[in-house]
């Protein structure tokens, strides 16, 4: 496995599906910064609309479907996830915790995802809606010490500080 954050405003993305799955791929989608994904619902794509993506979501789609288009994804280089069958997965999605910016990704590259959403559950509660506020606050503490040309050693020290008068972490 190879962790990465990718920038949703930078890929060319598409989604093919249909149903709850089609819905909460779409919805994480946009979430991650994917804003405007290629929209294949009620309509499969065709090589030349695979060919024009960098990423390939298919959700809610039977087993032939699912296997054609993740073949077709793969012939034109586009890295494809299709919900629920690794077999046909170039990468996995992790359970996430997202508080704005904030993000905390939990994987077991498909192992066990009852693990991944147990954790994810327990993390939802230990780091609530208040730390999409509480990373705004160190983004700018962040912003000010670089601003005065403060090192990043420097930087890092004055955060955890931070984190520990606040009790953040506690």
């Amino acid at each position: 496995m190879l962790p990465i954050i990718l920038d949703g405003s930078m890929i060319r993305a598409g989604i093919a599906g249909l149903g709850d799955s089609f819905a909460r791929r779409l919805a994480m989608m946009k979430e991650g910064g994917i804003e405007q994904p290629e929209i294949f619902s009620g309509h499969l794509p065709d090589a030349g609309d695979i060919a024009r993506l960098q990423i390939l979501f298919v959700a809610g789609l039977d087993a032939e479907k699912s296997r054609s288009l993740a073949q077709l994804a793969r012939a034109a280089g586009v890295l494809v996830n299709v919900e629920d069958v690794p077999e046909l997965c170039d990468f996995h999605v992790p359970a996430q915790v997202r508080r704005g910016n904030f993000l905390i990704a939990i994987s077991t590259a498909g192992e066990s995802p009852a693990l991944s959403r147990a954790l994810r559950e327990k993390l939802e509660v230990q780091f609530g809606p208040e730390w999409e506020q509480r990373l705004d606050e160190l983004a700018e503490l962040r912003r000010a010490l670089r601003a005065r040309g403060v090192r990043a050693e420097e930087v890092s020290a004055r955060t955890r500080a931070h984190l520990a008068e606040q009790g953040w972490l506690e």
